[in-house]
Formats: C-alpha cells, structure tokens, sequence
C-alpha cells in the first residue's frame, strides 16, 4: 500500500484545506484508498470542497496519530470519471453507500497526484512519506 494512504488512514480523520477565493477553508475527510495505484478520495459535486477543488486544484491535509506524532500531505486532486474505480472505492468503504452509488450523478473520486507526505514529530526530524 502507498505510504501516503497508509498515514492518512491510521489517523482515521484528516483535514484536507481548499481555497475558496481569497479564504481558505479546512473539513475532515475520513475515506482514502489506493486504487490501480492512484491515491482516491471521495466527496460529493453537491459540496463546496468539490467546487473549490475543481477552481483550485492545489490542497494540503493534516491528521494527528494517537501517538503524537502527526502527518502533512500536500498535492492536486484531479476529478475521475471511471465508474469501475467508484464501484470499487465504494465496495472498500461500505459505510459511504448510503450517501452515493455509481452513476448517481453526485458522487466524485479524486485523484492526488503530486502527492508529498511528511510524518512529523516533537521529538524527532520529520520524514517523507
């Protein structure tokens, strides 16, 4: 598993910053997956996240470990339309069905490219991801 997708889900809730405009925006995000190796994200075109995303491509997210130590990853989303690759974001995160469904008209995947990930602690130098 791609070591930026392992990081973001052992902190479980991480928080992915948008620009809206001139105002940056911050919301947690729960749900990633590594798929045909692209790091996937899910949301819904229905949201602000989407729209700010789709303007402004460019994203940073943060989530702490349980153990304090804590992760930044920094990259660009990039909408996919492959209903096989929703299908199988979806069968990997049941939780999420009630909320979407392939070929709804609302769900998106997004893709991270340019992904950089650091893993930081107080105790110690950071490391990449």
């Amino acid at each position: 598993m791609n070591s930026i997708v392992s990081a973001l889900k052992n902190v479980g809730v991480f928080h992915i910053a948008t620009i809206d405009g001139e105002q940056s925006r911050v919301r947690p995000f729960g749900a990633v997956e590594e798929i045909d190796g692209k790091i996937c994200l899910i949301t819904s075109n229905q949201k602000d996240v989407f729209k700010q995303i789709m303007a402004h491509p460019c994203v940073e997210m943060s989530g702490m470990n349980k153990d304090g130590t804590w992760i930044r990853v920094s990259g660009k989303l990039v909408r996919i339309v492959d209903d096989k690759i929703t299908a199988t974001f979806l069968d990997r995160e049941p939780q999420l069905k009630g909320m979407y469904a392939v070929g709804d008209g609302k769900v998106e995947i997004l893709e991270l490219t340019e992904a950089k990930g650091t893993l930081y602690s107080f105790g110690g130098a950071p490391q990449a991801l």
